[in-house]
């Protein structure tokens, strides 16, 4: 378990990152956390220059669904990324060992089958303390992780394609 705050944001100074189109699907269970990420991650973009209007967020029931949701927004080709954020908090029956593995696998098959770099920003805790402290508690929001990735993996298909980004990763 975690003990530090991993979220510590240091600007990634992007020139173009108006130009990018990123798709968020948030999942309405456990909202108290999900919307904490989604606006952590909102947040993140726009300082980093993603236009408001290049943002489109989707909410779908629950964190099983992030996976079609997901997976449809990028069969669509018109996001550079999509954020799938949910919370997962674990109860008393084997549900949440479903649940889990079944989002996971889901945003992995939607990173493996398509073109569009799709986060995995799912907290799966065993408390709702521990979700709490990573969506903006003492551990920092792991939706800033989530849009701090999701513009370096832009960067990374952008480099691939020979469009040079200016965040560095990947260049060497």
């Amino acid at each position: 378990m975690a003990t530090v705050n991993l979220s510590d944001y240091k600007p990634l100074h992007i020139s173009n990152a108006e130009d990018f189109s990123i798709g968020i699907v948030f999942s309405e269970w456990n909202d108290f956390v999900t919307y904490n990420l989604r606006d952590a991650a909102l947040e993140i973009l726009e300082k980093e220059g993603v236009k408001a209007e290049n943002i489109k967020q989707f909410s779908v029931p629950g964190a099983f669904e992030l996976s079609y949701a997901s997976m449809q927004l990028c069969k669509e080709r018109k996001f550079d990324a999509v954020i799938a954020i949910g919370c997962v908090i674990r109860g008393e029956t084997p549900h949440f060992d479903f649940v889990c593995s079944a989002v996971a696998q889901g945003i992995k098959d939607c990173n493996i089958m398509t073109d569009t770099p799709t986060i995995f920003c799912v907290l799966t805790d065993d408390t709702k303390e521990q979700s709490i402290a990573r969506s903006g508690g003492d551990l920092g929001n792991k939706g800033v992780e989530a849009a701090v990735t999701a513009l370096q993996m832009i960067d990374f298909k952008k480099n691939l394609s020979g469009v040079k980004g200016n965040i560095g990763f990947g260049n060497s």
